[in-house]
């Protein structure tokens, strides 16, 4: 699914959240990632938080939807963005890395919540499938029960820890799952979000 705001407006998308603060979000993922672990960003964006885990020593791997924003956070962070969409990620989606390649960890930041609703499960499904056994998903969404589209055309699926479970309900080898709310790291927005941390059972 690619929106067309993020094709129209790419430059000026990436502009204003290349440089939100993102860290104390990061590091929670992080503690749960071994030094050096393969990460997927997933829906990247502006490449921001891309280029944060290649910097702390993680193999990266990346991509989104919009053609526009795979290039410029390719040109940010050096690494090949493949263009890609959660509807149409499967194993042989080109996202640089060899054959059979699982992620320690999956990040997903304000990216899962532009799928409907109704596709929730089927994304979760396709993301779980790069996850390697006793790697962890993390994802955000903005907190709440609604579905819809935005003034700039953009659709959003908000979530509760409620949702979330039946989402992921039907993914094999679901262990841990955390959640906590936050509020936005925009310092012109006061939205409230939830995040999520999912992790795999290893395998015995």
């Amino acid at each position: 699914m690619i929106i067309s705001h993020y094709r129209d407006h790419a430059t000026a998308y990436a502009n204003a959240t290349r440089d939100v603060d993102m860290t104390p979000v990061r590091a929670r993922f992080q503690a749960h990632v071994a030094p050096g672990a393969r990460v997927l960003d997933a829906g990247c964006g502006s490449g921001r938080d891309a280029l944060a885990f290649q910097r702390a020593g993680h193999r990266v791997a990346a991509f989104d939807a919009s053609p526009e924003l795979a290039r410029l956070a390719s040109e940010h962070t050096g690494l090949h963005v493949c263009v890609a969409d959660f509807l149409s990620l499967s194993e042989t989606t080109p996202l640089g890395v060899p054959h059979g390649t699982r992620f320690d960890g999956i990040w997903a930041c304000a990216s899962l919540l532009h799928v409907a609703e109704a596709d929730q499960a089927q994304a979760w499904g396709r993301l779980w499938a790069w996850l390697a056994p006793g790697g962890v998903v993390y994802a955000s969404y903005k907190l709440g029960e609604d579905e819809r589209v935005d003034e700039l055309g953009r659709p959003f699926t908000d979530a509760t820890e409620g949702r979330l479970s039946t989402w992921i309900g039907q993914l094999d080898g679901v262990g841990q799952i955390q959640t906590w709310a936050t509020e936005d790291r925009r310092q012109d927005s006061s939205e409230r979000w939830m995040n999520a941390l999912v992790f795999k059972q290893a395998r015995a």
